[in-house]
């Protein structure tokens, strides 16, 4: 470790990191932790929005820009998640020219291939992510893309420990790190120092924040709720196509009066909706092509002192941790008692909320996450340097 703490304090790294998940402003504090690291010029580069497969569109928001700069660039083929692409981004690598490349993207994706080729052209070291945390081939050419990333890179950053144990499976030789990709933050998620605590009568808010879709659980929430006492209230912040069917079902309930849609909210925006909660909900169901792969909005609500109740699907229960309960994936009755138990028991309400902000500032923050980080782009760069060439194919 001597090594790479000499090698920050004598030289600068130029870091380019190119990710479509920089739309969102929060995203912005990681990399303003990244450049306050020892010698780090960071350049980060995202579309000025992005189309999500269901239909909605972020646009960027600047909220935290302070050192480091920040490129908007066209993205090609915006919305299509393999096969998007920056048309800009051999000139913007030909002026940056960077000592690391950070393309936050799977391997199997064509922006990933096409970054990692630009990086070898300029003399970069790559560097990809991997959240795909289920065994899956893919046919050509994304089988292609994935091959060349696994050949010509020597680090990648996973998000859970499932995806690592995919790349493995899949042949993958370099050195994986297990970083979240984003965390919370700790100045904008934070308690409601008003809130007292619960009385009975009162409204208990019952939160979900993310996409409606029927693979994130959502109906299981009006179910759930029609199971809890008229206290019970909630609110889901978020756009997808099953908004309709969730209306028509807590009308066919009977519980319509007792959900709220906000709709898609700019996300530094989203802490002050989250305070508010007294639980945010998380029922996510594995399907053959996905199962959660960390659940940000659960690490933001944590750090707010919200509890979670989420099913036990993928990463959730590692995400979770002593700061909420698990219940089985897709059993909505379950659910509703993990929320009767929060409503009913103010020990362990209290025991929870003051153990999931712990949990979070102890492990997923964006600073944390930022340092994390910053120490692999040192050990690339102390490699390189004791190789005394260029970047290589993984062993």
């Amino acid at each position: 470790m001597k090594q790479l703490y000499l090698w920050s304090e004598l030289s600068a790294m130029r870091v380019l990191t190119i990710s479509k998940a920089y739309v969102a402003g929060t995203s912005h504090r990681k990399l303003e932790e990244l450049a306050k690291c020892p010698g780090v010029e960071l350049i980060a580069v995202t579309p000025p929005y992005w189309l999500a497969d269901d239909g909605s569109k972020q646009d960027l928001e600047r909220v935290y820009l302070e050192g480091y700069e920040l490129i908007v660039t066209p993205m090609a083929l915006n919305g299509h998640f393999h096969i998007h692409y920056y048309p800009q981004l051999n000139s913007i690598m030909r002026r940056v020219r960077p000592d690391i490349v950070h393309i936050d993207e799977e391997p199997y994706n064509f922006a990933t291939y096409q970054a990692i080729r630009l990086a070898r052209r300029y003399g970069a070291l790559p560097i990809f992510s991997a959240f795909q945390n289920l065994y899956r081939r893919y046919p050509p050419p994304f089988r292609q893309f994935e091959l060349y990333c696994y050949h010509h890179t020597r680090h990648a950053q996973v998000c859970n420990k499932a995806a690592g144990e995919v790349l493995r499976r899949k042949g993958y030789k370099g050195k994986i790190h297990l970083i979240a990709q984003f965390g919370a933050e700790p100045s904008l998620h934070y308690p409601d120092p008003q809130r007292r605590p619960y009385q009975p009568g009162e409204p208990f808010i019952l939160g979900y924040v993310g996409r409606l879709k029927e693979e994130k659980g959502v109906p299981l929430i009006i179910e759930a709720l029609a199971l809890l006492p008229e206290c019970c209230r909630v609110v889901f912040i978020g756009y997808g196509p099953l908004r309709d069917e969730l209306e028509r079902m807590a009308q066919r309930l009977g519980v319509a009066e007792r959900v709220t849609f906000l709709g898609s909210l700019p996300s530094y925006k989203v802490p002050d909706e989250m305070r508010k909660m007294h639980v945010l909900l998380q029922p996510s169901l594995t399907r053959p092509n996905w199962m959660e792969q960390f659940g940000r909005s659960m690490a933001e609500a944590m750090c707010c002192g919200v509890p979670v109740v989420g099913s036990d699907s993928g990463e959730i229960p590692v995400t979770v941790g002593n700061g909420g309960l698990i219940f089985p994936e897709g059993d909505a009755r379950a659910m509703a008692e993990c929320v009767r138990r929060l409503l009913e028991d103010q020990e362990l309400y209290q025991r929870l909320s003051r153990q999931a902000r712990e949990h979070i500032l102890q492990n997923y923050t964006q600073e944390a996450i930022a340092r994390k980080t910053y120490e692999v782009f040192l050990e690339m760069l102390a490699e390189r340097d004791a190789a005394g060439s260029a970047p290589t194919a993984a062993p």
